[in-house]
């Protein structure tokens, strides 16, 4: 459709978006900010489109490792837009038609009513008469991160490695980087080939790195960060320069990068995964992920649990370690009720007759008698923590299927992963293929067995095997593509045993946090963190998590040991206090001062958990580094700023930390735990700072800073 040019402005209060569509009807996103503020400047060469696609036959204007400038992206002509409401929820949805191939797409923008993060998805018809076969589709494409030489020049980029046992370590690089200065004299240089990219593969969609990303202005302030809301590793992200415009793009699987294509017949439909872009003009990355931890809370699904916080006992971590029987847990179901649990959760191994060997033989899911004996068996364990006031909880695999499992034989070949016809193997398992109706009717069967008979009020769902590229059960199907297929059977699976059970909390746990994203978490109410076992190594974890996850859904593992120090006990116990504590360890073997601070700090957690639900993030010594001696994590309220800080060795015994939320306010500082602790703070309003003495280390204390605004002149 061509006519007039005109600009589409939507958004609130906190977020404003400017679209332009020109006189041919290409529409570009020209400007992303608060209301108000200065017109975007109108340049020679024009952002990008709102949308790319490649597909066979239709490539790019500008051949390189970029998934910009494609042909059918150029095309794409505005059609109509419509702006509505859903509950809380602002809505535009701008339509864009490709003459040449009759492509239709719906372009679709949400934003939560007074959070400046901006929601967007695809989704793409094929009105031609030939199937389009697509090899890549943008979620979202923003061409104006940073406007000119300067900006870019100005602009670091942050992203976050994520190893197993050494998660969530963000890193920063200047831009510039990766998207050099090319040539100040021939203007063709100006566009180059290169940018930054991240890409995730497998079935895990954190494995390496988070699916997230960011870029901050170092003067400014002004900074994005950017999700995709994937639970696979089919995701792909790149941000360089075009155009002296700092652009992004973020993509669900591609060809390029993960072997993906999808034939989109005539009447066909592709929906992209969603992703999320968060604002902020001048706050730093501190202000862009408080909001987009308020988009999380926004765009998940409501539960009980994110309000309530329980405290959770789980048996394994420095504790069981996989070797449940009724003998171990019942003296472990005691001291956890004692400390002040709330569920117990019985973790690997309560179905292993094999006595370690069950690794390839999982599957079915029933417990062993050897570990259970007696006539009630596991039941005596359930109504042991029932009898002591707690939620019974159990782990489950439930996407695998061990070779030597009966359910390997009793599953036809259809409902597990397959590539040329082979079931796919991976350490001795199979990975369901959760499209096909046996294995949905399979997991089930199970979870109506243990929750709806057994009376199992959590689950731990835990995924410790990648089977690499996907499945291709039907004919012409890439792996890549049959990943995406299961990947969304498993949300709709997650979503049934919810709507079953609503009651029920599920933790979403893969080697730890292999699988960290606001798929699941949309869903599910708890993240497993790590699996890291050392205290001190863990702190760097804890302080991160919440860039990834709401502090209410963040599980950290408080597990002291019998031989830790009460400073080494205090230390675990702190790294859980503003989150979701995981307690485990072996509590009635701990001495009893030991065994003190593990109920002081239970009974902390309960007086502050009321405020977790509506706290927000910040880091006042910048995101955690791995080797940092000193860390430190803020959550804030209107009225109350929690602050843990962590000291290892090798660090100074003092540490100023800025605060500048809290400049000119008077605020009263109180340890909070360990009540105990040899910390001296000092409170500087003018400066906006604390300065904090630690004698020994490793040291680490939880800080409430109550305040209030001085009165106006």
């Amino acid at each position: 459709m061509t006519g007039a040019p005109q600009t589409l402005r939507w958004g609130h209060a906190a977020l404003e978006v400017e679209i332009d569509v020109g006189e041919d009807g290409t529409a570009r996103l020209t400007h992303i900010g608060l209301p108000g503020g200065t017109p975007p400047e109108r340049r020679n060469w024009p952002p990008l489109p709102l949308l790319e696609v490649t597909a066979a036959g239709h490539g790019r204007a500008w051949s390189g490792g970029r998934l910009i400038d494609s042909y059918v992206g150029g095309r794409l002509r505005h059609h109509a837009h419509r702006v509505s409401r859903d509950g809380d929820w602002h809505v535009l949805t701008v339509e864009l038609r490709d003459p040449q191939t009759g492509l239709v797409a719906e372009v679709t923008y949400r934003s939560p009513d007074g959070v400046p993060v901006l929601r967007g998805e695809v989704v793409l018809r094929n009105g031609g008469e030939a199937a389009l076969h697509l090899e890549s589709v943008s979620s979202l494409v923003v061409g104006c991160l940073a406007d000119g030489p300067e900006a870019i020049g100005g602009a670091d980029l942050l992203w976050a490695e994520n190893d197993w046992v050494a998660e969530c370590r963000w890193q920063r690089r200047p831009m510039r980087v990766t998207s050099p200065v090319l040539s100040d004299r021939v203007v063709v240089y100006d566009n180059g080939k290169g940018e930054f990219t991240q890409t995730g593969r497998g079935v895990w969609s954190s494995c390496g790195r988070l699916p997230m990303g960011g870029l901050t202005d170092r003067d400014s302030g002004r900074t994005w960060l950017w999700q995709i809301e994937h639970n696979g590793g089919g995701w792909h992200w790149e941000c360089g320069e075009r155009d002296q415009l700092a652009y992004l793009a973020l993509f669900g699987p591609t060809d390029t990068h993960h072997g993906w294509r999808h034939p989109l017949e005539p009447g066909g439909e592709f929906h992209t995964v969603p992703v999320a872009l968060a604002f902020s003009a001048d706050g730093g990355p501190d202000d862009a992920f408080a909001a987009l931890t308020r988009y999380r809370r926004t765009a998940r699904r409501p539960h009980s649990d994110h309000r309530r916080l329980p405290v959770i006992f789980n048996d394994y971590m420095n504790c069981l370690m996989g070797d449940p029987t009724t003998e171990k847990l019942l003296p472990l179901i005691d001291a956890a009720a004692e400390a002040g649990a709330e569920y117990f959760v019985i973790d690997a191994g309560w179905y292993d007759d094999e006595n370690g060997g069950w690794w390839d033989s999982v599957g079915a899911w029933e417990p062993a008698a050897s570990r259970f004996p007696g006539e009630r068996g596991i039941h005596e364990v359930l109504d042991r923590i029932r009898e002591r006031g707690m939620v019974p909880g159990l782990w489950l695999e439930p996407e695998v299927i061990g070779v030597r499992s009966p359910m390997a034989k009793t599953l036809p070949d259809e409902a597990f992963f397959r590539r040329d016809g082979v079931r796919v193997t991976e350490t001795g398992r199979h990975h369901l293929d959760l499209r096909h109706p046996a294995a949905r009717a399979h997991l089930d069967q199970v979870v109506d067995r243990l929750v709806g008979e057994w009376g199992v009020g959590y689950l731990k769902l835990d995924h410790n095997i990648d089977p690499g590229s996907g499945t291709s059960a039907h004919p012409g199907e890439t792996p890549a593509a049959g990943l995406l297929g299961h990947n969304r059977a498993q949300l709709d699976w997650l979503d049934g045993i919810l709507d079953r059970y609503p009651h029920l909390v599920v933790e979403n746990c893969s080697s730890g946090g292999m699988r960290w994203d606001y798929a699941l978490l949309s869903r599910l109410q708890l993240q497993s963190t790590s699996d890291q076992q050392n205290l001190q190594l863990y702190a760097p974890i804890a302080a991160s998590a919440p860039t990834a996850v709401t502090p209410e859904q963040g599980a950290v593992w408080a597990y002291p040991l019998p031989e830790d120090s009460l400073d080494e006990v205090a230390f675990t116990m702190v790294s859980a206090l503003l989150g979701r504590i995981h307690l485990s360890g072996l509590l009635p073997d701990l001495r009893p001062e030991a065994r003190a601070l593990v109920h002081e700090a239970v009974a902390a957690y309960k007086a502050l958990r009321v405020d977790l639900p509506q706290a927000v993030p910040a880091w006042p010594l910048g995101l955690p580094a791995w080797d940092d001696p000193w860390l430190a994590l803020a959550l804030r309220t209107p009225a109350t700023t929690y602050l843990t800080v962590w000291r290892r060795p090798g660090g100074a015994p003092t540490m100023s930390l800025p605060l500048p939320h809290l400049r000119g306010c008077a605020a009263r500082v109180d340890v909070l735990y360990p009540s105990a602790s040899q910390a001296e703070a000092v409170w500087n309003p003018d400066a906006a700072d604390l300065t904090l003495t630690l004698p020994t280390a490793p040291s680490a204390v939880l800080l409430r800073l109550t305040h209030t605004v001085p009165d106006a002149p």
